[in-house]
């Protein structure tokens, strides 16, 4: 191996990790990974490249792994497949080779033991191999058959063998695939209503949408036009500190709540408490509360403040109604306490770390009267480890409070869950789990071991990033996230599908290769890392098939057509944006071309409501922001975008939904219409994909889109609200219009 050249040994190296060597963009250009950024990702990964000797060891260390682990941290298989083997790799004592013997246990994830045997004595080894002149032996370990989906233990130890031969695997028993519910199977077809919950305003809320101005909407949706769904931004736990901390896709953690979205006017303890009531009928609290109510923008520093100061008074309430003793001995009294004694019990470590990063930052922020990103705290805190177990401990009461943060939240959107189904809304609530979190935030402190610090994910250039993106998220690494046995990612699903019907995985690419860009790189520099897509696949069924929550992948921009069969063989329903569905030559495709198994909407937080692509209210702010280079690429924009109408008004006409007065010249609709809107999500609503959804900013005809990708400091992303309150938005006739339309191209029953 030392005879090769230094650039050979690192194509090897990089390509056995899942550095993939080149790739074609969505024109088709095919790019190659340089020298440089495969040496950069491989540092990033933990590898040492760095000479041609360093080289050589790490490429003949991954080559062993498979001999120096006693077996795969995990074993994947699908439910009812037969025969399929474990082998464990293990080093022999010298002379006991005729009465080795392995003996075996199986265990569910109760930690019953469900089957137990032995192998032996007197082994037939597979294979064998000399490794550092003790011979290794691999032996297979056949998996009983017609075990049930789930997760088990496999615990395996040795006769004969150097150190006992233990060795433990987790064995995933997975569905052929994900849930999909009867309605779908028969052909079955619904819509639904999707929202920015933060955007909603009412004359009862603090300034920013609730789980309560959600309950509204559910029930209007629902009841009076058969809405079998609502879609909802992704409700993550956020910093809520603008304009940095605002953005739901670059959460604070990814696995618990955004404590914004609680209602504290349903909490009996914020009524009970004398100071919380003191203080919120003061008439400068109420002063603030109308301001922060009239503001057409969401206020998140002044309202996050405010909120977490209310909800930390009704916390103390609580404490002193449900509690006797003193920290750290505190000890329920009510129903009510208990019930969040054994959520704390019940969400265990995860939710304990999250906490005590919360008390951590809480403590650096008042020490330094402003936030301290976790890298920069003392270094004993720099990881969930003795010592922030400790300063938990120290810090008990506050840590608790996080804790019942979450409790609160979580209830308050599981009594939406329930009455979804009460309506009933087949789906009910449609949640979106981010790509990735804030590298600042808990998540990149309680799961760095398995995070790269030394890059960041994004995507090479396509419509939505001409140049490519970088997002800044630490990516997963592959080869870390398989040896912890996915738990992170398994805890991620499961959390984030217990509140609802229906999950979108954003960017689902990402299960099978990730664009990972060189830390403080341009997106150029980047190149594609594998990950273990089967066994994601496998998981992502599984815990979708428990939780009877139907999955669509986010398959947006470069898509290899492999990875379209992937996911439509895991039922997972392909993402379908109107804007995008068009033929070679740019005309768009008719409501017949569009696939069955799909959830298909007119547009996304990241692109142009109807009422301002139709007037290009996106190309003004575009070039308002330096987006074009000069007047005439400026001018080729707007063009374009006049030969898209053109285009879009002649499917319509061609599939006979044309408004009365509206031919495909565009002087006959200089601007978008309720009526034309409507017609674009009927021609949506008779395409076969299972779901079709209508945004409430398109119901409204609001011209400002969500987000504008590319910027932050400069433009308001995340932080506009719907122009008419929730009580007039559900009385309002342009909705009115357009869910009746809906529901009678896809009644609900």
């Amino acid at each position: 191996m030392l005879d090769q050249t230094e650039d050979s040994l690192l194509s090897q190296l990089a390509e056995r990790v899942g550095i993939q060597p080149d790739y074609h963009d969505i024109a088709g250009i095919r790019h190659f990974t340089s020298p440089d950024t495969m040496r950069a990702l491989l540092t990033a990964m933990g590898f040492r490249v760095d000479s041609k000797e360093a080289l050589a060891t790490a490429l003949r260390e991954w080559e062993e792994r498979g001999w120096r682990q006693a077996c795969e941290p995990v074993l994947v298989i699908r439910e009812g497949q037969s025969g399929a083997e474990l082998l464990c790799s293990l080093a022999l004592d010298d002379g006991k080779e005729s009465t080795v013997q392995l003996h075996w246990e199986l265990r569910d994830e109760d930690g019953a033991g469900v089957q137990s045997g032995q192998i032996g004595p007197g082994l037939a080894p597979t294979e064998v191999r000399f490794i550092q002149g003790r011979r290794h032996v691999r032996v297979a370990w056949t998996v009983p058959d017609n075990l049930s989906i789930g997760y088990y233990d496999v615990m395996i130890r040795g006769e004969g063998f150097v150190g006992g031969g233990l060795a433990t695997t987790r064995l995933i028993v997975a569905p052929r695939h994900c849930y999909v519910p009867l309605i779908f199977q028969g052909h079955f077809r619904l819509w639904g209503l999707a929202l920015q919950l933060y955007s909603v305003s009412s004359d009862r809320n603090w300034g920013c949408g609730d789980f309560t101005d959600l309950g509204k909407i559910i029930s209007w949706a629902g009841e009076t036009f058969g809405a079998g769904v609502i879609g909802l931004n992704p409700l993550h736990a956020l910093r809520n500190s603008a304009p940095h901390h605002v953005s739901p896709y670059s959460p604070l953690s990814r696995l618990y709540l955004n404590d914004l979205y609680i209602d504290l006017e349903r909490l009996p303890e914020f009524w009970g408490s004398e100071d919380a009531q003191r203080q919120y009928r003061s008439p400068e609290f109420q002063a603030k509360l109308k301001a922060w109510r009239e503001n057409r923008r969401v206020d998140y520093n002044e309202i996050a403040a405010a909120k977490r100061s209310m909800l930390d008074l009704a916390y103390r309430q609580f404490l002193k109604e449900a509690y006797t003793g003193e920290e750290p001995d505190l000890k329920p009294q009510t129903p009510r306490a208990w019930l969040l004694e054994r959520f704390i019990q019940t969400e265990g470590e995860p939710l304990e770390w999250f906490a005590i990063f919360q008390t951590i930052e809480d403590e650096r922020r008042m020490l330094h009267s402003k936030s301290v990103a976790w890298p920069d705290w003392p270094k004993p805190l720099l990881s969930p480890g003795v010592a922030a177990h400790e300063f938990g401990r120290r810090h008990r009461k506050r840590v608790r409070f996080y804790q019942y943060v979450q409790w609160i939240a979580g209830e308050q959107l599981s009594e939406l869950k329930r009455q979804t189904g009460q309506i009933p809304m087949p789906i009910g609530l449609y949640h979106d789990l981010a790509l990735g979190a804030d590298r600042t935030g808990a998540d990149a402190w309680m799961y760095q071991q398995v995070l790269v610090s030394g890059a960041d994910s994004g995507a090479p250039p396509d419509p939505l990033g001409p140049q490519g993106q970088n997002w800044g998220l630490p990516p997963l690494d592959p080869h870390r996230l398989r040896a912890g046995r996915y738990d992170i990612f398994i805890r991620l699903l499961r959390n984030n599908l217990r509140f609802g019907g229906a999950i979108r995985l954003d960017h689902v690419m990402a299960l099978f290769r990730l664009f990972w860009i060189p830390r403080g790189q341009p997106a150029s520099t980047g190149a594609y890392v594998h990950y273990p897509f089967e066994e994601l696949l496998a998981i992502v069924a599984l815990e979708s098939v428990r939780a009877k929550a139907v999955v669509i992948g986010e398959d947006l921009g470069t898509v290899p057509d492999w990875i379209r069969d992937q996911l439509k063989q895991a039922k997972i329903l392909s993402y379908r944006v109107f804007y995008f569905e068009r033929m070679r030559d740019g005309s768009w495709k008719g409501p017949g071309e569009y696939p069955a198994q799909a959830l298909a909407v007119v547009t996304t937080h990241d692109l142009p409501t109807l009422t301002g692509y139709w007037s290009g209210e996106d190309l003004r702010v575009r070039g308002g922001l330096g987006a074009f280079t000069d007047d005439a690429a400026r001018r080729k924009a707007w063009d374009e975008r006049d030969r898209e109408k053109v285009m879009i008004l002649g499917v319509l006409k061609r599939e006979g939904l044309l408004p009365e007065g509206i031919t495909e010249d565009l002087a006959t609709v200089p601007v978008m219409t309720p009526a034309l809107c409507q017609a674009i999500h009927v021609y949506l609503a008779k395409t076969p994909a299972w779901i079709v959804i209508a945004n409430l900013e398109d119901g409204l005809g609001e011209i400002s889109q969500t987000n504008m990708p590319g910027t932050v400091e400069n433009h308001p992303n995340w932080s506009r609200k719907y122009r008419l309150q929730v009580d007039e938005l559900i009385r309002n006739d342009q909705l009115r219009q357009l869910g009746d339309a809906l529901r009678s191209v896809r009644p609900l029953m």
